[in-house]
């Protein structure tokens, strides 16, 4: 437990509670500046009021208020102890995200849908995955994609049927592979009943006179994220217009939403990824958000609910009357939650969460996804070293870097595609090599990469549209696509390419956005040797069968080497020797060469220098 925090507080002991650490983490990171500055006794020693008055000008007091009563609202602090791993099925697997919408269309109706992905089970169990994890297939008005859910228990008919999803449960479980559902428990669609309905206690309705909304947050999607209803009332949405935020101050909302889980558990579903699941407790009556907070985060209103002051109750609930009775699984789509806060949540003494999605490794510091610049795995290897370092054995880290919101990593780090398959090599024996769990992205074993999209027209993200739109009017509809095109999460729905026939395999009727037809496919890929996706099958073949590579320590050498990024991993008398050039230039190995065996290489010769973006496994006899 932590002392209450004031305005007298020091700035090293803010460091040492866990929403200190990471938000002042976070800071120091885009400031491009490390721990050293708080480890400096004069900077660590300056109380928060000393602080206030000299930033009084550029920052303002209420901030410093919000960031004391953020503190306060976390009075525990993480175990870093020595306690052994627990073993878990989840932590040995690796999992494929799957699009339903652009995976396979088996109606030609242009959607993709259930029935695709049965037929595509076998491709799946031949890559090696271990579990499914499925983005929403429920009912739903699509205003954002099936995140806007219009009714929890029934499928939508873009995707199939009742009986189809029973099919496909079974089919995944005789194949020995598990599958887990999204599930979107922070809003609902407009549509729903209970928002339609005598439910509206289930949502935040407040009044408000004119058009001036309750507080000043503000949405994802952009704009005010109020929406104004008849009788001066409005309803809360961090996202879309038509995406309404749950109350799960509500007991009655919540257990409705521990029936729906249950439901699906019952169904034989092995668990769920729950998206913005960090989101769901807000401060009581909405705040307005601190200006300057609003400015550095870039949505306004954020402190309110990102960390909530019943966050912690409210997960141990829900994992308590849903989870814990089917053994499931539990990864929670955290934005903004640094790695204090989310050993915290997933802390196996904890019982809250089995694991977080963490996306601070997406962009480098100071860039986000709508930023056009090069990716520097410098960064990546900085990121995990601090986790890897970290996190500790309570703990189990999720590794992955494609998903449905984001550009391809690909794209970011090469957007030239000169070294296209080495890099999608390189990047794949990270991930598989490092201390957690992998999560695939359906096309992510193919080397898939962002699109030309040529216009709007051809956009279908709410998000893209929304930003798009509120842009153009001040830097050109010209500047305004180029800064949609660098960060639109279409580039990542675009149709999975199963051939180079017409729409890649995908459908034989007009997909819902353009297929692009791509060299890079399943079918050429299966064929050749040496392709990316019989790369991947090989790294996951290798994880799957050994124990250093699950379970195993992790020791980072040459930390300090720029563009070299080399660890090992051990377990008893099984070790392996991982190297890494993360440059576009040949690198000169700090070592001598004298490993006994490489057991897996992105290039098919040896060499005396790393070439670029070289990576190789080599086991140590």
């Amino acid at each position: 437990m932590t002392e209450p925090f004031t305005l007298n507080s020091k700035i090293k002991d803010l460091y040492k509670s866990p929403i200190g650490h990471d938000i002042v983490y976070k800071i120091l990171l885009q400031m491009g500046m490390g721990e050293w500055v708080i480890q400096n006794p004069i900077v660590g020693n300056l109380r928060l009021k000393t602080l206030s008055t000299f930033t009084k000008k550029s920052i303002g007091p209420g901030f410093f208020n919000t960031l004391i009563n953020l503190l306060n609202n976390e009075k525990d602090v993480p175990l870093n102890d020595d306690s052994e791993i627990v073993r878990k099925w989840w932590k040995e697997a690796v999992f494929y995200q799957i699009y339903p919408k652009s995976f396979m269309d088996l109606n030609g109706d242009g959607i993709g849908d259930l029935r695709g992905i049965i037929s595509k089970l076998d491709y799946i169990k031949d890559l090696g995955v271990d579990a499914i994890w499925l983005c929403p297939i429920y009912d739903s008005p699509f205003d954002d994609n099936g995140y806007d859910i219009r009714d929890y228990y029934k499928i939508s008919d873009v995707f199939g049927t009742m009986d189809d999803f029973d099919e496909l449960l079974s089919k995944v479980h005789r194949r020995g592979i598990k599958l887990i559902m999204d599930l979107v428990v922070n809003h609902t669609s407009d549509e729903h009943q209970w928002f339609k309905g005598d439910h509206k206690d289930f949502y935040f309705i407040k009044e408000s006179k004119g058009n001036n909304p309750p507080n000043n947050w503000t949405s994802y999607f952009g704009g005010s994220a109020w929406n104004k209803y008849d009788d001066d009332k409005w309803g809360l949405h961090l996202f879309s217009k038509k995406q309404m935020d749950l109350n799960w101050d509500n007991a009655e909302l919540r257990r409705e939403v521990y029936k729906m889980i249950n439901f699906w558990l019952g169904k034989g579903v092995d668990g769920f990824r729950l998206d913005v699941i960090n989101y769901i407790s807000k401060t009581k009556d909405l705040p307005d958000g601190d200006e300057f907070v609003g400015k550095l985060m870039g949505f306004c209103g954020i402190e309110h609910y990102f960390y909530g002051p019943k966050l912690h109750e409210y997960l141990k609930e829900m994992r308590k009357e849903t989870f814990d009775k089917y053994d499931a699984f539990s990864v929670g789509e955290t934005p903004g939650v640094g790695i204090e806060m989310s050993k915290l949540l997933t802390s196996d003494y904890r019982k809250e969460l089995d694991m977080v999605f963490s996306f601070d490794l997406l962009e480098t510091p100071g860039h986000g996804k709508f930023d056009d610049y090069i990716y520097d795995l410098n960064y990546l290897k900085h990121y995990m070293i601090e986790w890897m370092e970290n996190y500790g054995n309570h703990c189990f880290m999720s590794i992955f870097y494609d998903n449905h919101d984001n550009p391809r990593m690909l794209s970011k780090v090469d957007p030239s595609l000169e070294h296209r398959a080495v890099l999608a090599k390189l990047l794949a024996i990270i991930q598989f090599t490092l201390k957690g769990t992998p999560f695939l992205y359906q096309g992510q074993e193919l080397g898939a990469v962002n699109k030309p999209f040529k216009s709007m027209d051809e956009l279908r993200d709410i998000e893209s549209i929304n930003l798009y739109e509120s842009l153009k009017g001040s830097i050109g509809e010209k500047e305004a696509f180029k800064k949609i095109l660098s960060g639109t999460r279409d580039h990542s729905r675009v149709p999975m390419q199963w051939n180079n026939e017409k729409n890649g395999g995908f459908s034989k009727g007009t997909p819902w956005i353009n297929a692009y037809l791509d060299s890079f496919n399943a079918l050429d890929e299966e064929k050749d040797i040496d392709s990316i996706l019989n790369f991947y099958r090989e790294i996951i073949y290798l994880r799957k069968n050994s124990e250093a590579l699950k379970y195993g320590d992790i020791e980072f050498r040459y930390k300090k080497h720029k563009n070299l990024f080399v660890y090992t991993r051990k377990i008893n008398d099984e070790a392996y020797f991982i190297e890494c050039n993360l440059s576009r230039m040949n690198l000169k190995r700090p070592y001598k060469k004298d490993f006994k065996e490489r057991v897996l290489s992105n290039y098919k010769d040896d060499s005396e220098v790393l070439r670029p973006f070289e990576g190789n496994v080599y086991k140590v006899i």
